[in-house]
């Protein structure tokens, strides 16, 4: 093998990388000795002033140390037909042939450099000379610190009332620099990485690289992953959140999701001018969840989800229930006129809960006109108690759907609200079960209703960590926190989430910072225990108008556009309003879909023979007691399964474990499907 020791050679490799690196798209990859080696150059200019050491004083010569262990290795590995950097191929080359100048004048020229020549070997055309080998790790720290903080200073709160983590900084002071290297040429390399370091912009100024951190993690979305130990998941995220691609809608689909906040909003004030006294804990402050949720729908049918089940307690449940699963408008107007409770519901039971308690399902189209089947729970006031519940039908409908390994047409979702999440134990369990082999669903999509308030309890008083959402950690899922009051970064983030469960088929928590306009129902006063809080509430705009507003002066739309959008809305609920009285309830109605052959209460079925042949039963005591002639099993056990298949043939001593045993196996041998699920069903006693 050729060696670098060669002082000839080693200078010509030096030179030679210098200007093929500095004009190449691709930087050698970093190396601890030859962390900025590249920008080496034999025209120096001047040093500034200031303590750090120079790269050119710290870094190793290509004519010693690691540095020539480290291009011997290079060129081993080009010798043996690996890939390299294109320009230290060139090199290589040059070098074996005894025409290095020839072959970087040509390579040079390929690349748009006039006069590009050996003479040329020690230009570099930006300064960044004086860049210390402290200063770029700072630098590395610093857009680390933007990875995993960042979040912290991202415009979260709609109110302005969060107390952030003072420990938490992104101040570029902290990591030695100053308002004089905001406009200095940094440069960072190319990293084997996604996102921001695998750009081919290894040289940038300072307040490039901080302009694009910021916009990044400090807007109104908040990132939270770099807690996640899966490099793939880390890369596709942070790939996602720093790109440089064009981000923002188009016309179209901001018109879209104006036209589905309004009808979130204004389904809201209809039914507070329409039924005053009615308790409907509506989502006022919140309304930005529905075009979220339709936006996550929309998307998750493009991956391929043909069936969602899910899963709410009360707050905003109506709201959901008409503008995102579709209950008629008129059932629901007739449930507040007291007029849908009819004699047949009776027999059903459930006739009597309140109309926020309710469950519906409906065949939804979507914009990209497919159609998904839509399965919103009935659920109690105990808030979380559905959870469970959403991943257990979810679990069943995949099974039926041969979906159970896949995970790709059904798909659970789940509505939390931001104390019952960090408070209620049922979240920890299910959240816990979400990666067990016989119970994952393929990941569930969380959306937090975060009021910043639970029933009357300040967060400080509720839990202990930052965000209600830090229980989702423990199964290592990104959190992706909104602010409500921008409901395009609300879509942005609930088609991420969707990207990322169809991707990872993992869980994913998207946490909505919002706040309650009124009370924990309308008829409550919330001024008792959070005077503060609702002395800003009262004077702060709603959503809708905010965003009218920033459409109409960012020109998108015009004042007479979007207001023949509201008055076409409010038509629409003044027409489901008129036909409410006259809606006649259905059976239906009261079930999350149609189920053939299920009998009423008052019905009275026929008593059928479930016996089985005692031919049956030897065979099955057969089968449930015969071992695999290679599987050695323990003595106990042993006993048992001989003393069971004795039991049946004797018929005598028959216990209750082994008549449940026998009772399952009739089921499995008529073809139905059998579950266990408990904490003693492995042992099998």
């Amino acid at each position: 093998m050729m060696r670098f020791a060669h002082k000839a050679a080693a200078h010509a490799t030096r030179a030679a990388a210098n200007v093929l690196l500095t004009n190449s798209s691709q930087a050698l990859r970093p190396h601890p000795s030859l962390s900025v080696v590249a920008r080496f150059s034999a025209t120096a200019q001047t040093e500034a002033a200031f303590n750090a050491v120079p790269l050119k004083e710290m870094a190793d010569s290509y004519l010693d140390g690691t540095s020539l262990v480290y291009l011997e290795q290079l060129h081993a590995d080009w010798r043996e037909g690996k890939a390299v950097e294109p320009g230290m191929e060139v090199i290589f080359r040059g070098l074996e042939s005894g025409k290095l100048g020839e072959y970087m004048a040509a390579e040079l020229a390929t690349r748009g450099v006039v006069g590009g020549a050996a003479s040329d070997l020690g230009v570099v055309p930006r300064d960044t000379t004086h860049q210390s080998i402290q200063e770029s790790m700072r630098l590395l720290l610093l857009v680390r610190a933007f990875q995993v903080g960042g979040h912290f200073h991202a415009t979260l709160d709609p109110l302005e009332l969060w107390e952030r983590p003072s420990q938490i900084t992104l101040d570029p002071a902290l990591y030695g620099f100053n308002e004089a290297d905001m406009d200095r040429d940094f440069f960072l390399g190319t990293w084997r990485m996604s996102g921001f370091l695998s750009e081919d912009r290894p040289v940038q100024t300072l307040r490039q690289i901080l302009d694009r951190l910021k916009e990044a993690y400090c807007g109104t979305i908040g990132f939270e992953y770099m807690h996640i130990p899966d490099r793939d998941k880390c890369n596709w995220l942070r790939d996602r959140i720093e790109s440089t691609a064009a981000k923002g809608y188009s016309k179209a689909k901001k018109k879209a999701i104006l036209d589905r906040l309004m009808w979130s909003e204004l389904f809201e004030t209809f039914c507070s001018k329409k039924f005053t006294a009615a308790k409907r804990f509506g989502l006022e402050g919140g309304e930005s969840i529905v075009p979220g949720m339709k936006s996550l729908l929309d998307r998750s049918a493009e991956h391929g989800v043909e069936s969602v089940v899910i899963g709410m307690a009360h707050r905003g449940r109506l709201n959901v229930l008409g503008n995102v699963v579709r209950k008629p408008l008129r059932q629901i107007f007739n449930e507040f006129m007291g007029k849908s409770h009819t004699a047949e519901e009776d027999v059903w039971g459930g006739s009597g809960d309140v109309k926020y308690h309710l469950g519906t399902s409906f065949d939804r189209p979507t914009v990209s006109g497919k159609r998904i089947h839509l399965s919103l729970l009935a659920n109690p006031s105990h808030l979380e108690a559905v959870n469970p519940v959403v991943c257990g039908k979810t679990r069943a409908k995949q099974y039926y759907a041969n979906d159970d390994n896949t995970h790709d047409k059904v798909l659970g979702v789940q509505v939390h609200g931001d104390g019952s999440f960090s408070g209620q134990g049922v979240c920890f369990e299910t959240l816990h079960m979400s990666e067990l082999p016989e119970y994952t669903t393929g990941g569930t999509i969380h959306v937090v209703v975060n009021n910043q308030v639970a029933f009357t309890t300040d967060p400080k008083f509720s839990r202990s960590s930052p965000y209600c959402t830090d229980v989702a950690k423990a199964i290592n899922a990104p959190i992706f926190h909104v602010n409500a009051d921008d409901p395009e970064a609300v879509v942005a983030a609930s088609e991420l989430a969707a990207d990322y469960r169809a991707k990872f088929k993992t869980d994913v928590v998207l946490d909505l910072v919002c706040y309650r306009r009124h009370g924990h129902n309308e008829i409550d006063e919330p001024s008792f225990t959070q005077p503060k809080m609702y002395a800003i509430i009262k004077k702060h705009p709603s959503t809708l108008n905010l965003y009218k507003n920033r459409l109409v002066e960012e020109g998108t739309l015009t004042r007479t556009e979007v207001d023949e959008m509201e008055a076409r809305v409010l038509k629409l609920l003044n027409d489901e309003y008129d036909s409410a009285p006259a809606y006649l309830a259905e059976r239906k109605d009261w079930l999350s879909s149609n189920w053939d052959g299920l009998m009423a209460p008052t019905e009275k079925s026929s008593i059928l023979n479930t016996g089985v042949s005692m031919d049956t039963l030897n065979q099955i005591a057969t089968a449930m007691t015969t071992l695999p002639k290679d599987f050695s099993v323990h003595r106990g056990i042993k006993r048992v399964y001989d003393a069971r298949r004795k039991m049946v043939k004797t018929g005598e001593g028959i216990d209750w474990a082994t008549a449940e045993a026998l009772a399952f196996g009739t089921l499995l041998a008529e073809g139905n499907h059998v579950r266990l699920s408990g904490q003693d069903v492995e042992r099998g006693t």
